[in-house]
């Protein structure tokens, strides 16, 4: 059997690489090894593909020849076995149909006015020439995003004890050393609240109590007329006539929660950045932003092309995902020209095909422009991931992106507290701005 080139760097001197070096680790194998590489037994080999060809060849065959390989010990106790990122097969269509609409056509739009409006609320208490934590903020307005899509509340004392609780143990994972926890499984050990575990476990275990005692209530209530995710689910009933139980709500509920804010932040984040940073993309926006009529809605905004480009080379520069779900073979494959045999497991890399200079010349220069003059495929753009595991949030996600950016640069004249580039680093599985990066509001706008 051929098999690509395989990496020869000790275990624990990858993992060290991989933990606090991530975007190194993947491209200094890249400019080593080329296109594919793997590591680990030949019978049964993890391998890193950077090339569209091969990466479109893995995804249309998602379904067929491969099964998704997002569960392990950590994911499974954070989200819950029921979460659509583990489902296979049958199973994992009809959750993934079933969770969809929500996230499309009509009722997405439904978030516009939300959107503005918690961006606008969580941005007042900003105070000008003061420095203000960035993530932080971006954090507030997607973490209060989500909970009023999934439960239709923004209000009350368990939505306030839900919020508070979700940023608490998100928080556990701030940072590379905190993030070892998740490549280190013997870590992962309940010795008590002092241990970092056991402070995890019992957060989780209040914000589960949180999630079941909502069930429970809509349930006793039979009040399913809101439109939020929690009540279409609830509404929801398998082949047999059975409503979904209520672990596979929570398991749902607590993936959409996480997924729908962590994400969206960091993005949020780097854009404001990268606008700030490159003082002619700000002048740019703000000069699209300026043309627009008095009022004007929401949607057209979210439709302005320059806006999404900026939001397209936000998120093609430092992906929040540098890898698809990984995938692991089931039938023999030839890729590439080289034999595969079942067991084996693919990571598409995102950040390094986003980084091919054939398809992005001086890939690290922040050039919305790109995405005006030409339409990349699939495989060769895919920050959301891509095939049957791509994720059903995009829309929403690229949505809350433009309106926030839109409010807070209609509102404000803001400023870098810092000339010096920011670096991305590890948070949990993520790769984000560093939590130090800071701006300054130098000027409240007046409104056209």
């Amino acid at each position: 059997m051929t098999l690509p080139p395989s990496i020869s760097t000790p275990r624990l001197l990858r993992l060290f690489k991989l933990i606090f070096y991530p975007l190194d680790y993947l491209e200094d194998y890249y400019k080593k090894y080329g296109d594919i590489f793997s590591f680990g037994q030949s019978e049964s080999p993890f391998v890193y593909i950077s090339n569209p060809q091969g990466i479109q060849e893995i995804l249309t065959k998602d379904k067929t020849d491969f099964r998704s390989a997002a569960g392990g010990s950590f994911l499974t106790t954070l989200l819950g076995e029921n979460s659509l990122l583990f489902l296979q097969g049958k199973r994992h269509q009809r959750e993934r149909k079933l969770l969809t609409p929500p996230f499309h056509g009509e009722r997405l739009q439904s978030y516009t006015q939300l959107i503005y409006s918690i961006t606008d609320e969580v941005s007042e208490n900003l105070q000008i020439n003061q420095a203000f934590n960035v993530r932080k903020i971006m954090q507030e307005i997607t973490l209060k995003v989500i909970l009023k899509a999934v439960f239709g509340i923004t209000e009350g004392d368990r939505y306030q004890q839900l919020k508070d609780l979700l940023k608490a143990w998100l928080s556990f994972f701030d940072s590379p050393a905190n993030a070892t926890i998740i490549f280190f499984p013997f870590l992962q050990k309940d010795w008590g609240n002092w241990s970092p575990w056991g402070r995890f476990l019992r957060i989780k275990g209040k914000i589960d109590d949180l999630i079941y005692t909502e069930i429970k209530e809509r349930r006793q209530q039979e009040n399913y007329t809101g439109k939020d995710i929690l009540t279409l689910l609830m509404l929801t009933k398998d082949e047999a006539g059975n409503p979904m139980s209520d672990q596979e709500l929570h398991d749902e509920l607590i993936t959409l929660l996480i997924a729908g804010h962590e994400t969206t932040a960091s993005s949020l984040t780097w854009a404001l950045y990268w606008i700030h940073y490159c003082p002619d993309v700000e002048e740019k926006l703000r000069l699209h932003f300026s043309i627009l009529e008095k009022n004007t809605d929401l949607l057209n905004i979210v439709k302005l092309p320059y806006l999404d480009s900026v939001c397209s080379e936000t998120l093609r520069i430092y992906p929040v995902i540098v890898t698809t779900f990984l995938r692991i073979l089931e039938t023999p494959l030839e890729l590439m020209g080289y034999q595969f045999k079942p067991g084996t497991v693919f990571a598409p890399a995102i950040y390094l095909v986003h980084h091919r200079e054939d398809i992005y010349p001086n890939s690290k220069e922040f050039r919305p422009e790109r995405f005006l003059e030409r339409q990349f495929s699939p495989y060769e753009y895919f920050p959301f991931g891509g095939g049957s595991r791509r994720c059903i949030g995009l829309e929403l996600a690229k949505m809350e992106i433009k309106i926030v950016l839109f409010t807070l640069l209609s509102k404000y004249q803001l400023k870098l507290s810092s000339s010096r580039p920011l670096k991305p680093v590890r948070r949990g599985l993520t790769i984000a701005p560093p939590n130090s990066f800071k701006m300054i509001i130098t000027q409240k706008l007046t409104p056209n």
